[in-house]
């Protein structure tokens, strides 16, 4: 085997290990933040491990790309439907965040401060971005259009973060109840467009 050849073996399997970070730590998260979420009547946090939960199955996708050795063409056919479903997931959430956030709104529903969305939110904000240029080191280095895309998935995650932590800050510090819904509504654009690029297949690079 060239050296060449043996570098990209071993940067190949630095990308797999990110990704397994990757869809572990969006489990953690997904489940803490529902969990939170769910305790404090936060619909902005509940939205945001949701969200974490479609980025496992997403991650996944990737992992399989990755690894399966299969027929290129059956492999592209079926990352593309995989893709599309997160897609429709992603737009599902949507929809859900925005009828929820305006229903808070109406009905002025205020939500519990939660200290511990407010630590998931800020590691989150450490963790991301750092993995985000981890991936989009290992993109550059293999040439992959698939892994930069899921960098730019990780910087949407951080993008969400700092929604969430405003939101959840003004609540617990100002007492703005309302700054929780609308948290969820500024969400909402954010996440329908990921949802578009899904059903466009365009998180994966694919043609």
């Amino acid at each position: 085997m060239s050296d060449v050849n043996a570098e990209r073996l071993h940067v190949a399997a630095r990308g797999q290990r990110l990704e397994y970070f990757t869809v572990g730590w969006n489990a953690m998260e997904g489940t803490t933040a529902v969990a939170a979420g769910v305790i404090a009547g936060s619909i902005s946090l509940t939205a945001f491990g949701i969200d974490s939960f479609i980025e496992v199955t997403s991650g996944a996708v990737l992992l399989w790309r990755m690894s399966v050795d299969a027929n290129e063409r059956q492999r592209e056919r079926n990352e593309r439907i995989a893709l599309r479903l997160v897609g429709i997931c992603f737009l599902a959430l949507a929809v859900y965040v925005a009828a929820e956030s305006i229903r808070d709104l109406l009905n002025r529903n205020t939500p519990e401060h939660s200290v511990f969305g407010i630590v998931i939110a800020c590691i989150s904000l450490i963790v991301m971005p750092i993995l985000s240029r981890a991936k989009k080191n290992v993109g550059a280095e293999l040439n992959s259009v698939a892994m930069q895309a899921d960098a730019k998935q990780t910087d949407f995650c951080v993008y969400l973060s700092a929604i969430l932590l405003l939101g959840l800050v003004l609540n617990a510090l100002l007492g703005l109840w309302w700054a929780d819904p609308v948290a969820g509504l500024v969400m909402v654009p954010i996440i329908a467009h990921e949802g578009y690029r899904g059903l466009r297949a365009d998180t994966c690079g694919c043609d």
